[in-house]
């Protein structure tokens, strides 16, 4: 199956989590390759980067302490495609690299994201909003923000760059308490 590399290693201040790949992304090998996606001009808006990046250099955000995974990592044309079945298969894949890799923060791409990675790995049936999570993954904190796809039209790009903020607010948090350094001096 071709499919999207994971971005992960150890030290990640985030790891982004889609709920799988679109095929577009998969056909030009990297993350948010539909140029109708909202993710890269959000990200780049919204103050975590300290310069400008784009699909074509994704894997340059590990370097900024930022990585990519997905719940799912089966390619589909859209999130209706999506089966029980690969949740049930991935989602526990997914908690194993996170419990591996320990980012300070698993940021998931969409309450549909977060809710089936809670479904299919820990047996959790609840209500998911936008936020700060209870979960943690390892010593991962959660985060929930909008899905930047196109099809997600209940929020605008002021709105995810809006939650992109928030999460960068939660990760500075993070650090005060943990009194940790940051892999990204830009990201503080």
């Amino acid at each position: 199956m071709k499919t999207l590399p994971d971005y992960l290693a150890h030290g990640l201040d985030i790891v982004f989590v889609g709920l799988n790949p679109g095929l577009s992304s998969v056909e030009a090998g990297h993350y948010f390759a539909n140029k109708r996606n909202r993710f890269w001009p959000a990200l780049n808006a919204s103050g975590l980067l300290r310069v400008p990046v784009d699909s074509s250099t994704d894997h340059l955000l590990l370097n900024e302490g930022i990585g990519f995974t997905d719940v799912v990592k089966r390619p589909t044309r859209g999130s209706s495609d999506l089966r029980a079945a690969d949740f049930r298969k991935w989602a526990p894949v997914l908690r194993e690299k996170l419990e591996r890799y320990q980012p300070l923060v698993a940021c998931f791409h969409g309450v549909t994201a977060f809710r089936n990675f809670l479904k299919y790995s820990e047996g959790g049936d609840e209500a998911v909003a936008l936020g700060p999570q209870r979960l943690t993954i390892g010593n991962s904190a959660t985060f929930v923000v909008p899905n930047p796809s196109p099809a997600n039209a209940a929020y605008s790009h002021d709105d995810i760059v809006r939650w992109y903020r928030k999460l960068k607010a939660f990760l500075a948090e993070l650090r005060r308490a943990d009194g940790s350094a940051s892999a990204n001096p830009g990201n503080a």
